[in-house]
Parts: structure tokens; C-alpha cells; sequence
């Protein structure tokens, strides 16, 4: 593979480890000699002594960074959509940059040793991602791409539909369940914030590598050919680029301004439904929306570790809740769209067991759901309002379920598939009434 410098790009990229070469030699030796505390300010300090400009100098080296950061990013996002290699490289280059720049900011505020972690492997992967965007932009491109000219709007819209909107809402909803009750009062508005942007980050960042990883299976399904990596209308680099940027936003947010537990839970579930389920369990066994529930299940146990900082007995019993709300609300779907489950190749139950069994199994995990319900009154976790909706709540999806087993057919499934998402709403809206009348 030939190394060239023909391309504007490479060049760029050059030029930007050249000069975050020098600047972590300048910034080190800042460092080492106390020159930082001889020029304090931001973004631009003055220098009390000569040994100040050695910081100012810096800051500037800093900007110089910044500004060839986003003039990289910019111009990958406007001349390498179709590149597989140089946009999700850039992409994860820039996040890590800025990510690097944040974290820097807050270990100087308040240098946790998790903060303090963050930064050096940030630092130590963004090097990496250094590295290999220099080699392989000198290696790929040989010539520059013209920029492509593209509607805004349509951009927009696409890449919101490519996070899964929907879905985020009601994850969101279950995380903050787990935060109100974690608080037991409404939680300060500002740990809401960061938890929930947190929360969306990692759920839309998640939903869009889940649709470059199925790209072309949601070509074969008709609820999925119109998405729009399926479609065409982004390029599977541009999905990959995004979800990556999303996820990794995600993570610096959550330890930078929740806590670390959070943190990590938040990236497990990332990993547990991109790589667990969308990679391995999903066409590989008949029990994948079973297993594969964990991954939604993790949510409210971010929203109770964001406001306790440990996963108590309540963090448990809200992760089990979701868990068992999973096979029967996605089985009732599957039924509907068992013709397009089954073009694609994928082992939902209806498909390999038939619609009898999955009728049944959708009855038996609905009671359990219910069951599971009433522990946290039962361990006293809650009070009479939980425990009066989840009464009415869980007789009300009962009803849906038993429709779906004695009657059978498209519309008792479909019912209770939309129902069943209006019941986790519900239930956790409960849990949050609850917890603040209580």
C-alpha cells in the first residue's frame, strides 16, 4: 500500500500530527517546569513570567489543533461518505479530540481517579486514531473527491431516523423511573440533564450501529426497507460514523457528569445490544429477543446508579421488569410480521416454533411480568400508587395477552404489541408518581 501526499487531505492530516506532536512535547514540558501556573486564563492567558509563554504557547498550539480538527472532520463528512475507513476514523478522531479537550477541563476542576484514567486513554487511543487516519488517508486517497452537494433537511431527518427516535423516548422514560426512584423525589435538574442526554446519546447511538450491522437483512423486510441505510439514502460509513460518534459521546458525558457507575453500566448495554445481540444473537438462536432483553433492560438501572452511585435491590427488580416486558411486547410484533422475519433469515419464535407457541409464551411471560411487578411493593420498595397502577396496569396487558392466545390472528397481536409499549410507559410513570408522593 503506497503512501502518497497528492490529496488535500493528506496533507491535512499530516500537518495535524505534526502539530499535536509538538503540542504534547510543549504541553509536557509545561508540565513538568510549572509554566502553567505562570500563565493562567482561557482560552488565551498572560504571561506573569518568562517561562509563561511556554503555556501561552500551548493554547495556541491548542487552537491551531482544533481548527484543523474540524476542517478535517468537515471535509471527510463532505468528500468520503462512501469511505468505510477514512470517515469513521475521522469521526472517531474529532470525538476523541474534543472528548480529550472535556476531560482535560473537568480533571483540572475535579481530578477523580476515573477522570483522571479517562484522560490517559483517551490520550493513548487518540494517538492511535492519529496514526492510522495519517497512514491510511496518504494510502486511500489518491485524489480529492469533489464535495457533494446535500439537502439539509433530508440529511437531518434521516440521520434522527436513523437513532430510532421512538425507542429512545421509552428508554429514556425507563431511565428516568430508575433515577426518580433512586432520588426518592424529583432528581436535581441538572444531574436530569446530563443523565437523560446521556441516556440518548447511548440508545441512538446503539439503535444506528444495530442498522449498519442489519443494513442489508432490513433490505429484505418490508417494516424495515424504507430505513435509511437500507434505502440508500446514507451510506453505510455514514451509519457506522454516527452511531460510533454517538457512543463514545455518550461515555464522556456519563463519567464526566454523572458518575462512573453509570458510566460503565450505560457502555455495557451499548455492547450487550451492538455486539451480543445484533452481531451474535439475533440470527443465531430462537431465545434472541429473550437473551437480547437485557441490553433495553439496563436503562433504569442508569437512571438508579446516576442517583445512588451503587445498584441496590430496587436497581434489580427495575432491570427484570423491562427484561420480562421484552419477549412479550416484541413476540406480539413478530407474530404480525412473521412472513418478513422469515424472508430475513431471522429465528424469531413464531418462525421456527409456530404462532401457537409463541401465543402461549407470550400468556406465560406476561404473567411473569406481572409477578415481578409486584415485588417491589412486596419488598416495600414502593407504595399504594405503584401498587394500585400496577394492579390495574398489569390486568389491563393480562387481557391483551389472553386475547393474543385464545384468539389468534394479526390483530390481537398487534394490539397487544402497542399496548405493551404503552404499558412500560405507564408502569414506570407510576414508579415516578410513586416516588414523589411517597
Amino acid at each position: 500500500m503506497k503512501y502518497s501526499l497528492k490529496s488535500s487531505f493528506a496533507r491535512l492530516m499530516l500537518a495535524l500530527f505534526v502539530v499535536m506532536f509538538i503540542l504534547t512535547v510543549v504541553g509536557r514540558y509545561a508540565t513538568l517546569t510549572g509554566a502553567s501556573a505562570l500563565c493562567v486564563g482561557w482560552p488565551v492567558c498572560m504571561p506573569s513570567a518568562p517561562l509563561g509563554w511556554l503555556q501561552l504557547s500551548h493554547q495556541l498550539l491548542v487552537g491551531i489543533a482544533m481548527l484543523l480538527v474540524l476542517w478535517i472532520f468537515r471535509k471527510a463528512w463532505r468528500e468520503q461518505r462512501e469511505s468505510s475507513v477514512i470517515l469513521p476514523l475521522t469521526t472517531v478522531m474529532t470525538v476523541l479530540f474534543l472528548g480529550q479537550a472535556f476531560i482535560g477541563a473537568l480533571r483540572v476542576a475535579n481530578p477523580q481517579p476515573h477522570i483522571t484514567v479517562l484522560h490517559l486513554l483517551t490520550a493513548f487511543s487518540l494517538w492511535i486514531a492519529l496514526a492510522m487516519l495519517t497512514f491510511t488517508s496518504g494510502a486511500l486517497i489518491k485524489v480529492d473527491n469533489a464535495p457533494e452537494v446535500f439537502s439539509t433537511r433530508q440529511r437531518f431527518k434521516d440521520f434522527f431516523a436513523l437513532s430510532k427516535p421512538l425507542i429512545v423516548v421509552l428508554l429514556l422514560i425507563t431511565t428516568y423511573g430508575g433515577l426518580v426512584i433512586g432520588s426518592k423525589a424529583w432528581p436535581a435538574p441538572v444531574l436530569t440533564m446530563w443523565t437523560l442526554l446521556g441516556g440518548a446519546l447511548a440508545a441512538g447511538g446503539s439503535s444506528a450501529l444495530n442498522q449498519y450491522i442489519d443494513r442489508e437483512l432490513d433490505k429484505n423486510m418490508v417494516r424495515t426497507a424504507k430505513r435509511p441505510l437500507a434505502d440508500g439514502r446514507l451510506t453505510a460509513a455514514e451509519g457506522l460514523s454516527f452511531g460510533l460518534a454517538l457512543c463514545l459521546t455518550s461515555y464522556y458525558v456519563m463519567a464526566g457528569m454523572v458518575n462512573l457507575l453509570a458510566a460503565l453500566l450505560s457502555l455495557a448495554g451499548i455492547f450487550y445490544y451492538v455486539f451480543f445481540y445484533s452481531v451474535w444473537l439475533k440470527k443465531a438462536t430462537v431465545q434472541n429477543i429473550v437473551i437480547g432483553g437485557g441490553a433495553g433492560a439496563i436503562p433504569p438501572m442508569v437512571g438508579w446508579a446516576a442517583a445512588t452511585n451503587n445498584l441496590g435491590l430496587t436497581a434489580w427488580i427495575l432491570f427484570a421488569i423491562v427484561f420480562m416486558w421484552t419477549p412479550p411486547h416484541f413476540w406480539a410484533l413478530a407474530i404480525v410480521r412473521m412472513k418478513d422475519y422469515e424472508k430475513a433469515g431471522v429465528p424469531m419464535l413464531p418462525v421456527v416454533r409456530g404462532e401457537q407457541e409463541t401465543r402461549k409464551q407470550i400468556l406465560i411471560y406476561t404473567i411473569a411480568l406481572i409477578a415481578v411487578t409486584l415485588l417491589l411493593p412486596l419488598f416495600n420498595l414502593t407504595g399504594m400508587v405503584y401498587l394500585i397502577s400496577s394492579i390495574v396496569l398489569g390486568g389491563l396487558l393480562l387481557y391483551a395477552a389472553w386475547r393474543v392466545f385464545t384468539i389468534g390472528g394479526n390483530k390481537p397481536a398487534w394490539m397487544m404489541y402497542k399496548w405493551s409499549s404503552m404499558y412500560l410507559m405507564f408502569i414506570f410513570l407510576a414508579i415516578v408518581i410513586d416516588a414523589v408522593v411517597t
